[in-house]
Order: C-alpha cells, then structure tokens, then sequence
C-alpha cells in the first residue's frame, strides 16, 4: 500500500506523538496542494498547522475556509475563530485576509447568513480537501449529536459538554457563546478529501463510536462513513479500537513511526 491509499474510502494513519500526526497532516495537504483548504480550530490540528507554515506549503492565493464561527463575541475578539485562524495560520502562511472565509455572524439575519455561507463555498468551487477534528461527544464542525446528515451551513446550539470543552480557550467559562454557525453534515461530506485529526485517550470513545461501530446520528462523525476519501489520523490512544478486525467498516490501517519519513505498517 502506498504512503496514503487512494480510492479506498477510509483510511487510518497512527502516529507515535501529536507532532508526527501533524507532520503526517502537512505531508497530505502538500500531495494535494488544494485551492481551497478547510481548516478547524481546536487542538487537535495545531501541530499540523505548524508544520504547513514551517514548510510554506500553501500557496498564498489558497482560499481557507473555516467549518464555524461563534455568534455572540464581538467584532474583533480574539476568541473569534477567523482572528484564531489569521493568527496561527493565514497570517503565518502568507496568505491575505480576503482568502480567509468565514460565515458572517454579525449579520442581523443569521439564517441568511449560514445560506450565504453555504453558497461561497460553492461559489469557490467547493472545499477540496478538509481538515477535521472530533469533539468527545462525536461532533464535528458543530454538528452537535442529534444534527442531520443532510444538514447545510446553519445556525446551532452549543451543548453544555462542548461548551465545557471549549472554555480553556476564555478567561470565563460563563464567557462561552451558546450559539455559532456551523456547516452542516452535509456541507462538509461535499469536500473532495476530509483528513480528520484525532489525538488523546479523551478522544477515543468518540472515534469508536463513529467509525467502529454502526452510524447513528448519534454520533455525528459517523456521516463521513462512505466518503469516497476520508483519512484519519491520530495517535495509538485515540485509534486504538480502530483495527480492520474490529472495524464495521474496515478501515485500511498504516502505523507511522515517530520520523514521519519513515513509515511501517504491521
């Protein structure tokens, strides 16, 4: 099997350390150098977004596309994922602010807006490849459990255990908005190529529930089952339960060493 197997629907890729499962991220974003790059926030791809500005991969006319967007922060605000994104990778990278696309929650009509965003995205030729990370309740974007599969960009209400998870990033908990815009199920199964980034025992139930056992929406990472070009990549804690024996789904499964130009599989 090559180094990232094409054409076989899921593919999982273990990594000895969170900096070797970024630099595994960078290498695939580099054999794709995609258009237009969907970036998360979070911690899970931070290592990987060090690593594509460390190499100057991307091309500064790249578009980056953000998955959400808080509503409530005012304009400005550090916690606001564009001015999180500008800081750590657009800016580093090179690239101008006009890439940098988010929805617009100051619109006055947030409904409007999640279809305004939902357009651009497709007004820029759809996402090509997009890179994901997984919350310990299985959300991805903010499609909390319960969302749609065919669910667009659209206005949603933060849970109590994300919004928990999320208030490390704000000096108080009370601080955390409780609603964003987020695309939808449906909008981010539209990528051509989804890279989802998951690293730490705590993220461990999640990926089993969505990718080793049978899809619910429930869980909704478990909506990227069947697309056409899907890699997860992780570290041993939160991939364990991901085996081609274990898995309903039968993942095509590469252990990576801790140089990422050195791979393995067992």
């Amino acid at each position: 099997m090559s180094r990232y197997a094409r054409g076989v629907g899921l593919e999982v890729i273990v990594g000895d350390d969170i900096e070797t499962v970024g630099a595994i991220v960078a290498d695939i974003v580099a054999r794709h150098a995609p258009a237009v790059l969907g970036v998360a926030t979070g911690s899970s791809p931070l290592s990987a977004y060090r690593e594509l500005i460390q190499r100057s991969t991307l091309d500064q006319g790249t578009h980056l596309t953000l998955l959400d967007e808080y509503v409530g922060l005012v304009h400005g605000s550090p916690q606001r994922y564009r001015a999180t994104i500008s800081l750590l990778l657009a800016a580093p990278a090179g690239i101008d602010d006009a890439h940098l696309h988010a929805p617009d929650v100051d619109a006055r009509d947030l409904a409007a807006a999640a279809d305004a965003y939902d357009a651009l995205l497709g007004d820029l030729g759809g996402v090509d490849l997009q890179i994901l990370g997984i919350g310990r309740n299985g959300h991805i974007g903010f499609n909390e459990p319960g969302t749609a599969v065919d669910s667009r960009t659209h206005v949603a209400e933060l849970s109590a255990t994300t919004r928990a998870d999320n208030a490390r990033f704000f000096d108080d908990p009370a601080d955390v908005p409780h609603r964003v815009i987020t695309q939808g199920l449906a909008t981010i199964a539209a990528a051509r190529r989804i890279v989802l980034i998951a690293t730490g025992d705590e993220k461990r139930d999640a990926i089993t529930a969505a990718f080793a056992e049978p899809a619910s929406v429930d869980h909704p990472a478990s909506s990227l089952v069947g697309h056409p070009d899907l890699t997860i990549v992780g570290d041993r804690a939160a991939l364990a339960d991901l085996r081609p024996s274990s898995s309903s789904h039968s993942p095509v499964t590469s252990d990576v060493l801790s140089d990422p130009r050195t791979m393995e599989q067992r």
